[in-house]
């Protein structure tokens, strides 16, 4: 995890990501793949720069990693409107990996986007 999440470093993701990796958390219209994916994630950390990720439990079924995280970074740049607020922000949520050739080919991910939002104060708790 430290590698390439909470290193910051995105290139290190190759290792684990396939090129062509579906993500099923994002609205059909987006773009799929590993570029995609840095994509997404380079914008995450621009808003909170501390982010860091803590894998509090993994469950491994035949193809499938289901990884339960707590996130937690502080809010440094404007995110869906709201004005950075240097709040620290802490969210927990459950991804599930299917891995195949020793990569991760499909993501399905839940997180607690509700409360995330509401620490960042872009809506009323």
């Amino acid at each position: 995890m430290d590698k390439g999440l909470n290193s910051l470093n995105l290139d290190a993701l190759d290792e684990f990501f396939d090129a062509e990796i579906i993500d099923h958390s994002l609205p059909p219209d987006w773009p799929h793949g590993i570029a995609a994916l840095k994509q997404i994630m380079s914008t995450g950390y621009e808003v909170l720069p501390d982010l860091h990720y803590t894998i509090e439990d993994i469950i491994v079924a035949d193809d499938k990693v289901v990884v339960r995280f707590t996130r937690r970074g502080t809010h440094r740049a404007e995110f869906m409107g709201v004005a950075p607020s240097g709040r620290e922000v802490t969210w927990t949520g459950i991804d599930i990996f299917r891995i195949a050739d020793g990569k991760i080919v499909e993501h399905w991910g839940n997180f607690d986007q509700l409360s995330m939002m509401q620490q960042l104060g872009a809506v009323p708790s």
